[in-house]
């Protein structure tokens, strides 16, 4: 095969030629930006290089400087295995990806433009994301990032654009347990105080006693070149909420609060508190969750969810709010994949509990937020703060597209308190964790979203997670039964 490049005069090379040709240009740009990276940070001299697994735990290793430019040029080979761990990183012979493969190599490759330095780190270092391939270069569907960048390049083949955000919300604890051994809040950098109260929501005062930390997790991100905003003291005592800028790359919308993670985590231990993202790590208060905002545009740039007429819902919207509700049910086990997580979803607690929506109502699971026409979103509530960002933003995108294909209707609009309501929907989501293992495990959708091969993998490591909790004996079961029974 031939293929005619137009450039200052015609040439006629062979096709495999062309590829060696292309992918040595791209190699040098990537070379090229390693290499501007060794020159402006002189003092770094190790790098840590993270590939994210199917629970979004960062896993890697650390190159010293001298290694920077073969890992652009040739990538990092990692075993297969690690992208078949549970969250304790254990192995999940299910998956397929153990020695089912021989526990063989992959190639990691750097992500482009994910080279930073870390913020307050003593000694100086670096981080560097990656993804994963085989061999010979082809990426990997196994790899949640990989699978969300092909569906965001199918959208804009169809001329469809997309624009989105998350906010996370986190607590910061003590390092130390309560005298209950409990988690209890960090005590404020600034006064060393802790707070005691039932809610802490909006409290100025609180966040000044942590302006140390919340100015180095600034620092951090606009190193990062991530466009942190407003940050408030949130529901709970400990408990903080940071919003991200709407970005028009949402697979850098993903990377961006993946990183954000990690840098509140380290900046967090710097100041000797921990930073807690688990979705309810206290009883009595509320949990935190991950809402991710999303919008579509066509060719044009118009907003495709703006209403034509005033007091009335575009019919993408209508349709994408009711794929929405469809496959929530289905897709729960992505956005609320551990077992603390389902701690989380009670009724009143700001976290929802049945696929409905709203108008500007906080207890649905997708809102519409207050807007102007030009940006019209959806804010996706369900998710915990534990959900992994790469496979929350693609069932999403999913669920949305599969609305407006079927041209699914959404159910009536919920107005006023939806936990005091008897639900309007037709659509139901499991109530607990096995139920939406099970639910996640014969879903065709779910299977079709994740792909087969990234859709086995996660079914089998929930399912081994399922067992390790189930079987084990907590203090709990000895403080409720040793006496009682």
């Amino acid at each position: 095969m031939l293929i005619i490049l137009k450039l200052d005069y015609k040439i006629k090379i062979n096709f495999k030629d062309f590829l060696i040709f292309m992918k040595k240009r791209i190699s040098n740009k990537y070379i090229t930006e390693a290499k501007n990276f060794l020159t402006k940070n002189p003092s770094i001299k190790s790098i840590d290089i993270v590939l994210h697994d199917v629970n979004g735990v960062g896993r890697g290793k650390i190159i010293r400087r001298q290694e920077l430019l073969k890992l652009f040029e040739s990538g990092r080979q990692f075993p297969l295995s690690l992208l078949g761990m549970d969250i304790t990183g254990e192995d999940v012979p299910e998956t397929g990806l153990i020695l089912e493969q021989g526990d063989g190599d992959i190639k990691a490759w750097p992500i482009p433009s994910s080279l930073k330095p870390i913020h307050n780190s003593k000694p100086a270092r670096g981080e560097l994301f990656m993804t994963m391939s085989d061999i010979e270069g082809n990426k990997l569907n196994i790899d949640p990032r990989n699978v969300l960048e092909t569906a965001v390049k199918q959208c804009e083949k169809e001329g469809i654009h997309l624009c989105g955000a998350f906010e996370l919300e986190f607590f910061l604890v003590s390092n130390d347990l309560d005298q209950y051994g409990k988690l209890q809040p960090a005590k404020s950098i600034i006064g060393k105080k802790r707070s005691h109260r039932k809610t802490d929501v909006y409290s100025v005062d609180n966040l000044h006693g942590m302006l140390p930390l919340l100015n180095d997790i600034y620092e951090a991100t606009a190193i990062a070149d991530i466009e942190a905003e407003t940050v408030i003291s949130e529901y709970a005592p400990g408990q903080y909420e940071l919003t991200l800028k709407h970005q028009k790359n949402l697979l850098k919308a993903a990377d961006d609060i993946v990183r954000l993670k990690r840098i509140i985590r380290a900046q967090a231990r710097a100041h000797g508190v921990t930073a807690c993202f688990m979705a309810k790590p206290m009883e009595n208060v509320s949990g935190s969750g991950m809402h991710f905002h999303v919008s579509m545009y066509d060719k044009k740039g118009q907003n495709i969810f703006a209403e034509k007429k005033t007091n009335t819902i575009n019919p993408n919207l209508d349709y994408a709010l009711g794929g929405l509700a469809k496959t929530m049910g289905e897709s729960m086990l992505v956005f609320a994949p551990n077992a603390n997580s389902w701690r989380r979803l009670v009724l009143g607690s700001y976290a929802p509990v049945t696929p409905n929506w709203g108008l500007d109502n906080r207890s649905v699971a997708f809102r519409i937020p207050s807007s102007n026409l030009k940006n019209r979103r959806i804010e996706h509530r369900v998710s915990g703060v534990d959900a992994n960002p790469y496979l929350v933003a693609l069932t999403v995108l999913s669920a949305m597209r599969y609305g407006m294909k079927n041209k699914i209707k959404a159910p009536s609009q919920t107005k006023g308190n939806a936990y005091k309501q008897k639900s309007n929907s037709k659509f139901h989501m499991p109530h607990d964790w096995s139920s939406a293992i099970l639910s996640a495990k014969k879903s065709k959708f779910l299977k079709e979203t994740l792909g087969p091969d990234l859709h086995k993998a996660f079914i089998a490591i929930k399912e081994m997670e399922y067992q390790k909790v189930a079987s084990t004996v907590s203090e709990l079961d000895i403080d409720l039964y040793l006496n009682a029974i």
